[in-house]
């Protein structure tokens, strides 16, 4: 298979409180995977089975629903994993927070940003903090999509990411999406996003 399931770096109940065992299992082992599964079945045989995740992408547009949705699907998870730890929370430092300070004021007034384009995402989707040319910008993607897609709104390389998918906190949080964003913030691993912005 081109494109594999990634180990997470800590449990399924690492992130509690804040996300729960039961859905952290779900999450990975079935949506995840089931991402991972329908990418390598919609490429097989195909010449985007020898690109990476990144430059099938790029030029999205071009490809079938099935494609554009589970790679998107494949990628957005995998960052999604990565940028939350059992030692998360608190607030970024150095380069990251300078940066955050410099497109938004502060970092309460990014954090408020945030939250609002998780909490204003109509349906299924995602929320993304991106490094563009002009610098930091906040957005929200519908679906699987991301700031990598030729099709995307906002166009640049996503250091941070919320998934508020329903699957993401059902289990846990119900219809209150707003409580599960806020316990989020506790799990954000700052020093992996410190580290995408640097690359």
């Amino acid at each position: 298979m081109a494109f594999k399931l990634p180990d997470l770096k800590y449990g399924y109940n690492a992130l509690e409180p804040s996300i729960d065992a039961r859905t952290m299992e779900i999450h990975h082992s079935k949506h995840h995977a089931a991402y991972t599964n329908n990418l390598n079945a919609a490429v097989d045989g195909t010449k985007l089975a020898e690109l990476t995740i990144e430059e099938i992408m790029k030029n999205v547009s071009g490809q079938a629903m099935a494609v554009r949705n589970n790679s998107g699907g494949y990628y957005n998870h995998n960052l999604f994993w990565e940028i939350m730890s059992p030692n998360g929370g608190g607030r970024p430092e150095g380069e990251l927070l300078k940066a955050i300070e410099s497109a938004f004021g502060s970092f309460d007034d990014f954090k408020t940003r945030f939250s609002t384009a998780a909490a204003t995402r109509f349906g299924s989707g995602w929320a993304w903090l991106v490094k563009t040319d002009s610098g930091l910008v906040v957005c929200s993607t519908p679906n699987q999509d991301n700031p990598l897609m030729d099709i995307a709104e906002v166009k640049g390389t996503p250091i941070l990411t919320l998934d508020v998918w329903e699957h993401a906190y059902y289990l846990k949080y119900q219809n209150r999406r707003a409580e599960y964003i806020e316990a989020w913030w506790n799990v954000v691993d700052w020093k992996e996003v410190a580290a995408r912005l640097s690359r």
